[in-house]
């Protein structure tokens, strides 16, 4: 009876492992979909801390339009009160009294004419509505950047580190070879010597590059907030996207970048609050409408009830010299935006010139890095066969083969380079998420906005 539990439980055991295994290979069977350089960057914009950041300052911006738009509308104010009043005057003499007081009141008030400090007011939060839609912009532009790099960085380091285990191959080929040839005493035993340090070598090669390509994964985690899987090749940018002349280039990145336009718009709203500082020095205007309920005022046991309307007028004539002072901090605020759409102008054209001039000299050296490995896999070639025939020494092999391992590392990269240099200028364009056909955030749009197109014909 024991035997028989035994034999069933071992039956289930063994339906229970076939079940799992069953499992697993329908999981392993499941379709592995590829992730594009498309789907990386758009998923990095929007979900990156650093855009998020900007986007909700966006946000908070729009509404500090509302509440400046809401200096245009009538304020409604109700008071009430109750208490006990004790009274001495005409109304109590001879002597005094102590009545129980009520008050309640409404009033309505209407600004007519503020000397346009609403207005301005209005404008100048549109123009930072404006410089934080375009910040929105730019920091988009800028992480979708660091998106293709380390996007990129991990397939160079996937194809470098495929290269270093050819590499390692070829060393313990050469190894074994040598080693039987010095076992059968053909070789010496300074080639074996000679062989194991340089696939001693290759091993550490392929350390660093299993290292290097680790990194690469966990800064792609750190950006793009994913694990990478299975990426798909990232393609060339088209050269029909590219102006003709790093002069036309930089006047592309002056009229599209979101940086400019940001620079812009916070001139302009520098310059709205300096009109707004002068609304001090001009009079306020209000329509006010008015009704009060009182009853037991000032010692009169009796209702003291009235409505009103009437047109207030206040002009300040003196606040020592607090609103001479606020002109005069505007002012040095204009200047100082001012010089920052100046300095953002200098960074743009320097980093434009500055990702022409890579791009250019990736191109020109391509192809020499090209034709150096293709020439180094012939001498490789060539010298693994006199080596065979006794006509090379062992020295000219290895060192054929690190050159060789040499100049394909240097190729990829530089195909690698070329391919970032390329994205990395049409970011200093502005335009990297519209040749990636990366929809932009809604937080980014400007369209309607006429703060920033008149900004951004100002200075």
């Amino acid at each position: 009876m024991c035997d028989s539990k035994i034999l069933k439980e071992s039956m289930m055991k063994k339906i229970s492992w076939g079940f799992v295994v069953i499992g697993g290979l329908l999981v392993s069977q499941q379709p592995v979909f590829a992730q594009s350089l498309k789907e990386t960057v758009d998923q990095t914009i929007q979900s990156s801390p650093d855009v998020m950041i900007n986007v909700n300052r966006r946000l908070s911006a729009d509404k500090t339009v509302d509440q400046a738009r809401g200096g245009y509308y009538p304020k409604v104010d109700v008071a009430a009160g109750i208490g006990r009043e004790w009274s001495e005057n005409t109304s109590t003499r001879p002597g005094s009294d102590t009545l129980t007081r009520r008050e309640s009141s409404l009033t309505l008030s209407q600004m007519l004419y503020d000397g346009y400090a609403v207005k301005n007011e209005v404008e100048r939060n549109e123009a930072r509505v404006a410089a934080a839609a375009s910040q929105v912009g730019d920091t988009s532009e800028r992480t979708g950047l660091r998106a293709v790099e380390v996007y990129l960085d991990v397939l160079r380091f996937q194809e470098l580190l495929a290269l270093t285990q050819d590499n390692l191959a070829a060393h313990e080929k050469t190894y074994e070879q040598i080693k039987m040839r010095t076992d059968s005493g053909v070789a010496r035993q300074a080639d074996l010597e000679q062989a194991q340090a340089r696939l001693s070598l290759a091993q550490a090669n392929l350390a660093s590059a299993e290292a290097n390509l680790r990194e690469a994964k966990i800064s792609f985690q750190r950006v793009t907030g994913s694990v990478p899987q299975d990426l798909e090749a990232a393609g060339e940018v088209s050269c029909d996207l590219f102006p003709v002349s790093v002069d036309d280039t930089i006047a592309t990145a002056f009229s599209g970048h979101p940086a400019m336009q940001a620079a812009i718009a916070n001139y302009e709203a520098a310059l709205a609050s300096e009109r707004a500082a002068d609304a001090p020095f001009k009079p306020r205007l209000d329509l006010e409408l008015g009704a009060s309920a009182n009853d037991n005022l000032d010692g009169v046991d009796y209702r003291n009830n009235d409505a009103y309307a009437m047109l207030r007028m206040k002009y300040n004539l003196y606040r020592g010299g607090s609103d001479q002072a606020r002109v005069r901090e505007t002012r040095f605020l204009n200047k100082e935006a001012l010089a920052v759409v100046d300095r953002t102008k200098r960074q743009i054209e320097e980093s434009t010139r500055l990702s022409w001039n890579s791009l250019e000299t990736a191109k020109d050296r391509l192809p020499r890095l090209k034709a150096h490995a293709d020439a180094t896999a012939l001498t490789r070639d060539a010298y693994a066969k006199q080596f065979s025939i006794g006509q090379r020494t062992l020295l000219d092999l290895l060192d054929s083969e690190n050159e060789l391992y040499t100049a394909r590392t240097d190729y990829i990269t530089g195909q690698y380079e070329e391919r970032f240099a390329q994205y990395r200028l049409m970011a200093d364009m502005g335009k990297l998420l519209d040749t990636l056909g990366v929809a932009r955030r809604e937080e980014a749009s400007l369209e309607g906005n006429s703060t920033l197109r008149t900004a951004s014909e100002s200075p």
